[in-house]
């Protein structure tokens, strides 16, 4: 991830990392300084204000956001933030009792002042000097990333009143900024300010929200305010955040200047990066060594760029170093091979420059890990987090098992592929990036392009099972499973990322989130470290009592294994829309073996359903002594927008239903 790449240290987190909050709580001890100051009048103003409407279980409500950005000539920016909150419950302790200010080498805190209006005792107000400085936790190896944390000791009251302000200093490379005016909590009243030097223009764009009409205040000085924002509540599988949060994103650039056309288009930015990084992929005398090394016994093209590929993915770690500039352009790809490991922009440039050694290229696609978060009609640098690799395929490798390719009208294949999942092989992209955009960076500048989305079948999960079923309910199984694309890709993480001693404990896992009372007697794996071959599955258990006696009856639900319904609940009224992971096709074939003088007195109807998003099917069948249950489930498309829920949740009903019907048998006379 290219964490800085989208980072501006102007703008403050919502939450508060778990490790940053942690630091604060432990280290609060040595800030008992609390300044006897006056409460500056913006604080008693919103204090005073009207609650907005505020859900029940609300436990804190924003009285004002306010920003106000200032450019300078210069380039300079400072910002001035400022936030009050009134407690609505003792939970809010634990994202509205620290303030928290990141900041870089490059970002200067100016001031940094918090108060405190109790609802029993007397105010106070901790000043800059008594903030904590800590690293902020990110994944990288090192970043230059801090901040700064004050303590609200009264935060947990309810009815009390907290504020801070704080004020930056920054010379950013990009100009352009996000205002998030909508919260986990409501919002009474919030405001941004851009104040421009003469001669600067601006351009806004409206995400997820009506636009609002900006008032102009001065000569070059702008403000948009929006009250009584209603909290987002979260929802199982809902979009990323800022894809359904009302958002505005700003451009400010001196007019009639190059900085005006680098933000003005996707191509400009796309110039801009090949620029940053146009001597980043030249190949040293070590790498063409590997390489030659690494492709000596692959004759054909293809075998030639898996080898490469599975090379990036298996021997360059992921690590990352983060200073500057470097959160935007790549260290050079020699100095990524020497030390083996790098973040997602280094592994994409050393395999690009790995790839040009075989006489294959490859393009830099800029690209977003949340779909929804870029945006086609507004172009910035930050609606980006990630790095991956356009593969330009020559005419002789054939399409066969290489799902993941864009046919772009002059560059004809190109191959996606993400150098940084350790687990999707050639040939598919991660899930989270399909359907997806990804800047295209060329010579010629940059495009953006769609990212695939893999049809169902390159997604699969086959489960069949020989099971036979004793007279007291008793249950044995003996279950095959086979996997491939994303299903692969999420056991094998599951079964990589612990010791092998520990991947029966996987399986176990697995079982247990459908049944209980049972043990595995069994379970090998194949294929576990093959990425582009399918992974196979083969456990055997035994489940006391899965079966329910009535008299000469036994109840026995047909489907052993595997929920195909969502996690959210079905009976809840969503507000947002529905996210799948992927398309996928996945069935179940079992056979059990009655016990012996069993009859089938009951056995459920077959069911068929569609919808505009999926399919089931399943039916049951007697023969002789043997219960066949088969069913296939697919989903097709992987975004459910809010008015079409009410088809979705029917749909996931009929499944709900099925799964869980039982077959009625009969003992014999």
């Amino acid at each position: 991830m290219m964490d800085k790449l989208f980072f501006n240290p102007r703008k403050q987190p919502k939450a508060i990392s778990l490790f940053v909050l942690g630091a604060a709580v432990l280290l609060a001890s040595i800030v008992p300084r609390l300044g006897a100051d006056s409460v500056p009048d913006w604080v008693r103003a919103a204090a005073r204000d009207t609650l907005p409407p505020v859900p029940n279980d609300a436990v804190a409500v924003v009285l004002l956001d306010e920003q106000i950005v200032t450019v300078h000539d210069s380039g300079e920016i400072d910002s001035l933030s400022r936030r009050v909150c009134k407690i609505l419950r003792p939970e809010a302790r634990e994202n509205f009792g620290h303030v928290t200010v990141l900041f870089d080498k490059e970002t200067k805190i100016s001031s940094l002042n918090a108060w405190a209006l109790p609802v029993n005792g007397k105010e106070f107000q901790i000043k800059d000097k008594d903030a904590i400085e800590t690293s902020f936790v990110t994944d990288d190896l090192y970043s230059d990333l801090r901040a700064k944390i004050l303590t609200l000791p009264s935060a947990a009251t309810p009815g009390s009143i907290v504020a801070y302000e704080s004020v930056q200093k920054q010379r950013p490379y990009v100009f352009d900024d996000a205002w998030d005016f909508q919260e986990s909590v409501p919002v009474r009243r919030t405001r941004f300010i851009l104040q421009l030097p003469p001669g600067w223009e601006m351009k806004t764009q409206w995400m997820n929200h009506p636009e609002v009409q900006e008032k102009k205040t001065g000569e070059n000085s702008y403000t948009w305010e929006i009250e009584n924002v209603p909290a987002i509540e979260p929802e199982r599988d809902m979009p990323p955040w800022q894809a359904i949060a009302g958002r505005m994103g700003v451009k400010y650039f001196p007019s009639g200047t190059s900085a005006a056309r680098n933000n003005g288009s996707w191509k400009d930015i796309g110039l801009w990066y090949a620029g940053l990084t146009a001597n980043s992929r030249q190949a040293s005398p070590e790498i063409k060594q590997k390489v030659a090394e690494l492709t000596a016994n692959s004759p054909a093209t293809i075998d030639k760029i898996r080898a490469l590929t599975d090379f990036m993915q298996r021997q360059i770690r992921y690590v990352a170093i983060e200073i500057g500039i470097g959160g935007y352009q790549p260290h050079p790809a020699s100095t990524v091979f020497q030390y083996k490991y790098g973040d997602c922009k280094d592994k994409s440039t050393l395999l690009s420059s790995m790839l040009h050694e075989i006489g294959v290229e490859s393009y830099y696609v800029v690209a977003q890990v949340y779909r929804g978060i870029v945006r086609p009609e507004f172009p910035t640098r930050g609606s980006f987090n990630h790095m991956i690799l356009a593969i330009h395929l020559p005419d002789d490798v054939p399409d066969g098992n290489l799902y993941a390719i864009v046919k772009h009208p002059r560059l004809g294949r190109l191959l996606i592929f993400d150098p940084t999942d350790p687990y999707t092989p050639l040939g598919y992209i991660p899930p989270p990036e399909q359907e997806n955009y990804g800047l295209l960076v060329t010579p010629e500048g940059g495009e953006l392009i769609p990212l695939p989305l893999l049809p169902p079948a390159t997604n699969r999960l086959m489960r069949t099972g020989k099971l036979s079923l004793t007279s007291s309910g008793d249950l044995t199984g003996d279950v095959s499973e086979i996997l491939w694309g994303a299903p692969a890709r999420l056991r094998r993480a599951e079964l990589l990322q612990v010791t092998p001693a520990n991947r029966s404990k996987v399986i176990e896992d697995l079982l247990g989130s459908h049944l209980n009372n049972f043990h595995v007697t069994s379970a090998t794996v194949g294929n576990l470290e093959v990425f582009n071959q399918t992974l196979t599955m083969n456990y055997k258990f035994v489940v006391s009592g899965y079966a329910k006696t009535a008299g000469n009856l036994l109840l026995v639900r047909p489907r052993v294994l595997g929920s195909k319904g969502p996690e959210w609940d079905l009976t809840i009224v969503r507000k947002y829309p529905v996210e799948f992971d992927e398309t996928t096709v996945q069935s179940d074939d079992y056979e059990i073996t009655l016990p012996q003088g069993y009859v089938a007195d009951d056995i459920p109807t077959p069911i068929d359903v569609k919808s505009e998003y999926g399919s089931y099917k399943s039916k049951i069948e007697l023969t002789g002594s043997t219960l066949h249950y088969q069913r296939m489930y697919v989903i097709d498309k992987v975004l459910v927008p809010t008015q079409k829920l009410d088809g979705v949740r029917d749909f996931f009903r009929e499944i709900y239903t099925d799964e869980r019907a039982s077959a009625v048998l009969r003992k014999s006379p």
